[in-house]
């Protein structure tokens, strides 16, 4: 866990200085193996796609532990994992390119990198609001959590089980398509709890556990796999109106796409941070073990 949790800071760190080494990701040799299991379909083809490089990966990580420095060789081989599922471009990068840009046009043209490959964000508080929070979750906090609790094979099978399921441009039969998207759903759904009642302790607990607790009152017993997780960006939108409302916020900053990133930025700042303490925590727990 010490290993992790410093191959997440280091990770971490490298993309907040140098944001362009999330770039460094190609999903070519992915998309390539993809297409070669044309012939296949259904459940099928999603095991034969994402099972050979998570076994790769495992195995790669154990031959490093057997050499000589193999922790050290194994922090290195984690670091690269993390910094190619946080790619293709960093969270916190593409957040600053909306900031950035003059006029409504270029933020609704940067606002698009937050989306999925195939998909569109509308211009509006809530939309962009629901866009920011699905894509921390999928290009930081999912990613986290399954690096923690399976090391790097976990943090790769959730990246690619993402795109697969997720990226529209993937040339995938209807059968494929609609595994896949299993998958990428029932990957995101534990760390898309954890992050609503992350989001409520470090927030407005009644605004997000009452979001929650609608969708929960909808829900059908299959959701977990079936639906994406869309209660995470409702509970982080009531986080943020309540934020707001007890600014005395008008009814123009209620709408206002800016603000809304701005706040939700913050908000997912605090939760990363409680995420982090928690696995120090952890760290140093066993430590004094």
């Amino acid at each position: 866990m010490a290993v992790s949790l410093l191959a997440t800071l280091v990770a971490l760190g490298l993309l907040h200085v140098a944001p362009q080494l999330a770039q460094w990701r190609r999903d070519a040799l992915f998309r390539h193996w993809v297409n070669q299991l044309e012939d296949t379909a259904g459940r099928g083809r999603v095991l034969l796609a994402l099972l050979p490089p998570v076994l790769l990966c495992l195995l790669l990580d154990w031959l490093l532990g057997t050499l000589p420095l193999g922790e050290l060789g194994r922090l290195l081989f984690a670091l690269a994992v993390l910094l190619y599922c946080f790619g293709p471009r960093e969270f916190e990068a593409d957040l600053e390119a909306v900031l950035a840009a003059s006029d409504r046009v270029g933020r609704e043209t940067a606002a698009q990198a937050l989306a999925e490959p195939g998909e569109r964000v509308d211009w509006n508080a809530h939309a962009l609001g629901k866009a920011i929070a699905l894509a921390a979750l999928r290009r930081r906090f999912g990613v986290l959590l399954w690096f923690f609790l399976l090391g790097p094979a976990g943090a790769l099978l959730y990246r690619l089980a993402q795109t697969l399921g997720r990226d529209a441009t993937l040339p995938l039969d209807e059968a494929t398509g609609q595994h896949a998207r299993y998958v990428a759903n029932a990957l995101d759904w534990l760390p898309a709890q954890l992050l609503v009642f992350t989001l409520a302790l470090v927030g407005h607990w009644d605004a997000v556990i009452g979001a929650w607790q609608r969708w929960q009152r909808q829900a059908t017993p299959t959701s977990w796999y079936t639906h994406g997780p869309d209660f995470l960006g409702d509970a982080a939108c009531a986080d943020i109106a309540i934020e707001i409302e007890a600014g005395d916020g008008y009814a123009e900053e209620r709408s206002d796409p800016l603000l809304e990133l701005v706040r939700m930025r913050s908000a997912l700042l605090r939760a990363l941070l409680a995420w982090l303490s928690v696995v120090a925590l952890a760290v140093l727990g066993g430590w004094l073990a």
